[in-house]
């Protein structure tokens, strides 16, 4: 018997993130770029609950993050496609970086962690 979470978000990254790629990969520059979305957008998963941050990713969706907000020391937030999705990277106590790309709905996503983690770290200050 588990113990309930409340999710806040699931899914994988936004749909847009792919669409642009794959305009830049008609060049022959942008070809790296649109092979990444792609990856990206079959394998790469987000679930943000009340208890965790679980990203899902790498080829073939083999690599798994579980962060606990106690465990998370600061997040940083960058727009990217116009402000309509975003990326995030978590900083976690014992200096880990985990990069959460192409984000959708990024700033309320980005809103919730920080209440999530205020509210697990006494001594974490929210850097809006």
């Amino acid at each position: 018997m588990g113990i309930r979470e409340e999710v806040y978000y699931e899914g994988g990254p936004h749909i847009g993130d792919l669409i642009f790629n794959l305009l830049i990969g008609l060049t022959v520059v942008g070809i790296p770029l649109a092979v990444g979305a792609i990856v990206r957008a079959v394998w790469l998963r987000f679930r943000i609950t009340d208890r965790r941050i679980c990203v899902t990713g790498g080829w073939m969706g083999r690599d798994r993050y579980d962060v606990i907000y106690s465990e998370v020391m600061k997040v940083v937030k960058v727009p990217r496609g116009i402000g309509l999705w975003g990326d995030m990277a978590i900083t976690l106590k014992n200096g880990t970086l985990i990069e959460m790309r192409a984000v959708p709905n990024f700033r309320e996503v980005y809103d919730y962690i920080n209440e999530k983690i205020a509210a697990k770290n006494p001594q974490y200050s929210n850097p809006k």
